[in-house]
């Protein structure tokens, strides 16, 4: 029905529905599967999220390493005594987006949005925009679904892999998401999505995938951290008014054609970036050995 984000803004313009719809009914038609079909395995999806941030936000999750655990928690009760500097809207979606990517760490349930490293991103600022907007059950399904359209086109035009393109495709692909399915919950239109999504991607673009010690826990879970905020950001921007002057399928093309470019060091090998500094080597030789 679409491959890239010119031709889903202009069949949701042209039919005057949300790309969500236009997602559900390629999902429909891809699969063969009933729209009531299609509405449960997403809601599924969207209670997956809830009980990964509800757990990441309460518990004191840790991961097997030591590396990673209790900094989701530690930001909501900062959120409950303090005023914070950024703004509580942008805090609580951090907040949220650690706290799932915590809980993934901790060997934990999550929903892969578009992956597992990124997976804080999407349900961080839905949950934190819950509680702006007030959306109905359908509406958060909807998020997702608004969400997954875009990570479709990017998954098909270029990638979601950390391996294939570094960090960008992956918490990039995932800020993008979620600035796009913002704009579509906060009212904006199709085009404003794709501006959203063109906005959020583009300041992501170039982040390399360096895990130390090879586990998708640091620098991953504060990555998603910065990746919800800047989607928030991203959408505001878009719903603004405010355009993104590199057509959206083209900053798609270039984040592939850098990931082509990136060497093998920065995409998930554990060999560059954070992963070769001195601290990095010492977690390493701490958790694995010389």
């Amino acid at each position: 029905m679409f491959k890239n984000a010119e031709e889903l803004v202009r069949i949701a313009e042209q039919r005057s529905v949300p790309i969500s719809e236009i997602m559900i009914e390629q999902e429909m038609e891809a699969y063969d599967r009933s729209r009531e079909d299609i509405y449960a395995q997403m809601d599924r999806n969207l209670e997956v999220m809830e009980q990964a941030v509800e757990r990441g936000v309460t518990e004191q999750v840790q991961s097997v390493s030591g590396l990673t655990g209790g900094d989701g928690k530690r930001l909501h009760e900062y959120l409950q005594t303090h005023t914070p500097l950024s703004g509580e809207l942008i805090l609580d979606a951090v907040s949220k987006a650690m706290a799932t990517n915590e809980v993934n760490a901790a060997m934990g349930t999550i929903c892969a949005t578009p992956t597992a490293g990124s997976a804080g991103v999407v349900p961080g600022t839905l949950f934190a925009v819950k509680n702006r907007l007030e959306p109905t059950r359908e509406g958060m399904i909807r998020y997702l679904f608004t969400s997954g359209a875009f990570g479709y086109i990017i998954a098909n035009n270029a990638s979601i892999s950390g391996a294939a393109g570094g960090c960008q495709a992956e918490v990039g692909s995932a800020t993008g998401m979620s600035a796009a399915a913002i704009v579509e919950m906060a009212g904006g239109s199709a085009r404003q999505s794709a501006q959203a999504m063109a906005i959020a991607l583009k300041n992501m673009l170039g982040l390399v995938c360096d895990p130390v010690a090879g586990l998708v826990e640091v620098p991953c879970v504060k990555r998603n951290a910065f990746g919800a905020s800047n989607a928030l950001t991203a959408a505001d921007m878009a719903l603004a008014g405010i355009e993104s002057r590199i057509p959206c399928d083209e900053v798609i093309d270039a984040m592939f054609r850098i990931g082509q470019t990136m060497p093998s060091t920065l995409r998930e090998t554990g060999e560059g970036g954070l992963a070769a500094t001195p601290t990095g080597r010492k977690y390493q030789a701490e958790i694995f050995g010389k």
